[in-house]
Order: C-alpha cells, then sequence, then structure tokens
C-alpha cells in the first residue's frame, strides 16, 4: 500500500483546527456567571469593616516569592496551631453577616473567602501534585470546585458558587479572575496581604498587570502569541473575543509586551499549569 503523506500546510491547519475545537470546548464548559439573588442585598452607608488580620498573618507567615515569579505556599510548614488560626477565621467569616456590609467589604470577604477555603483544601490532602487531584469531578475540569464547603448564613457553598454566582455577576469586573487564587501555578499569584474594603481596588490593579505581564500571563515565544487559558474559559469577561482579549492586554501591558503586542490580531495558542504552588519547604 502506498504511503500517503499530508502536507505540512494542510497539517497545520488541522492542527489549528483540532486547536480550536478544544479552546472552544473549554470555553463552553467553563462555569458561566449565574446570579444568585440572596447575595445581593448590602447597605451602602455601612461603615463597618471586617477584620481579616488573621488571614493576613498566615499570608505574611507562608505565602513566598517562587520560581518564574509565582507566590507559592509553604504548606508543609504550616503548623498545628496556625491551621487552627486558618480554622477560626473561617469560621468568623461563615458567622458575619455579610448583607449588612457596603459592597467594598463585602467584596474583600469573598475574595479572602475563596482564598483562605482553598489553602485550607489543600492543607487537608497536602501533599498532592495537583489542587485536581483532590477530588474528581466529571466534566473537563474535575477538581473540587463544586464540592460544598461551608454554610454562609445557613447556604452551603462551593467554591464556583463564590466565584461563578457572587463575585462575577455582582461585580462585573474581570479583574476577579486575577484575585482568586485556585493553587494552580498557571493561576494568577495568590496576593501577600488580605483584602480589605480599603484596598481592594489598588490589589485588584497591581494583581491584574502583574499577571498580565508575566510569562504565564501573556508571552511571545518564537514568534507566537501565547496567554494563560483564563482568556479563552472566561472569554466573555474579557470582551467575548480575541480582539477584546487582546484590547485587555494591551490596557495593562507595560513597554516590553506592548511592544510585542502592536500588530497583532488574533493569539496563537492558550496554556495553564495546573501544577500546585507549592513552595516546597
Amino acid at each position: 500500500m502506498n504511503k500517503q503523506t499530508i502536507p505540512r500546510g494542510l497539517l497545520a491547519g488541522l492542527c489549528i483546527t483540532a486547536l480550536s475545537g478544544f479552546m472552544f470546548l473549554e470555553a463552553a464548559l467553563a462555569p458561566k456567571p449565574d446570579p444568585w439573588p440572596r447575595w445581593q442585598a448590602f447597605e451602602a452607608a455601612s461603615t463597618a469593616v471586617i477584620d481579616h488580620h488573621p488571614w493576613d498573618r498566615f499570608l505574611k507567615k507562608y505565602l513566598k516569592p517562587g520560581p518564574r515569579g509565582v507566590n507559592r505556599v509553604a504548606y508543609g510548614r504550616v503548623t498545628g496551631d496556625d491551621r487552627q488560626a486558618l480554622y477560626q477565621y473561617l469560621v468568623a467569616l461563615r458567622l458575619t453577616p455579610i448583607e449588612r456590609f457596603n459592597r467594598a467589604e463585602q467584596m474583600a470577604y469573598w475574595i479572602n473567602l475563596y482564598n483562605a477555603l482553598t489553602v485550607r483544601l489543600v492543607l487537608e490532602f497536602h501533599p498532592v501534585n495537583s489542587i485536581k487531584d483532590i477530588e474528581i469531578s466529571s466534566g473537563i475540569f474535575g477538581g473540587p470546585w463544586d464540592r460544598k464547603l461551608l454554610e454562609v448564613g445557613g447556604e452551603p457553598l462551593s467554591l464556583n458558587d463564590i466565584e461563578h454566582r457572587i463575585l462575577r455577576p455582582i461585580w462585573l469586573d474581570p479583574r476577579i479572575h486575577y484575585a482568586v487564587n485556585c493553587a494552580a501555578v498557571g493561576c494568577p499569584d495568590l496576593q501577600p496581604l488580605a483584602f480589605t474594603g480599603a484596598n481592594t481596588g489598588t490589589l485588584l490593579d497591581h494583581a491584574a498587570q502583574n499577571y498580565v505581564n508575566s510569562p504565564r500571563g501573556a508571552r511571545v515565544e518564537d514568534g507566537r502569541l501565547v496567554v494563560s487559558k483564563i482568556y479563552v474559559w472566561f472569554v466573555d469577561d474579557f470582551g467575548g473575543s480575541e480582539e477584546g482579549v487582546l484590547a485587555h492586554l494591551r490596557q495593562l501591558a507595560e513597554p516590553p509586551l506592548a511592544r510585542a503586542l502592536e500588530g497583532r490580531t488574533s493569539i496563537d495558542d492558550y496554556e495553564y499549569d495546573w501544577g500546585l504552588n507549592d513552595s516546597g519547604s
């Protein structure tokens, strides 16, 4: 039987088509904003603040800068006392009547709750290579994100509830993706201090700019533009198209990336590293 070879150009086209199809599937299966009316209530005139010092102390003690500029958690060094302090902080958040606070305090609350819950979950199962190894669910993503982890106001909540039913649909702010951390190397960094009603805007700007200008966010390699998969999973939050993603990147790009983005009208590839953000020490 005669061997047939596929022309190189056709092979490249098939690869691109396959990649596009897979990315479309990932985008289609990624969680969509699904507003939960229960959490819409707030008191605009409230000046009350929520105490996040326990989480702040944990981060200052155990969050370390690591390779590739990734902030990593020293999971293996967390003491029993500090595990208990983290648990007590989560209990305090669980008992907080969040509807009585203003929007800024609420946003900081939900971000910190998401991140602290994620760290506590990893601590329970550590050592693991990836958060996706903790609990495999059906579907393309797997992982523990639909697992109900605690109750707030009598409502059982999962990480997906916090991100996709509360934070994304209430605030409609793409910077949320740079604030919540899924314990993966490819994820935007866990910030080195707790969010508060007073610092949230500044921290969101800092987190967004740092990630976009890191190789995990966007880079040009061998002439090809490679960006994080968060821009395909949540493309609707970044303008709804490649053009919208590119506009978002340009808005935050520092000079080296800005020059690399000049004249580009498409994205060549998407990637994401699910390895655990573990400092290893």
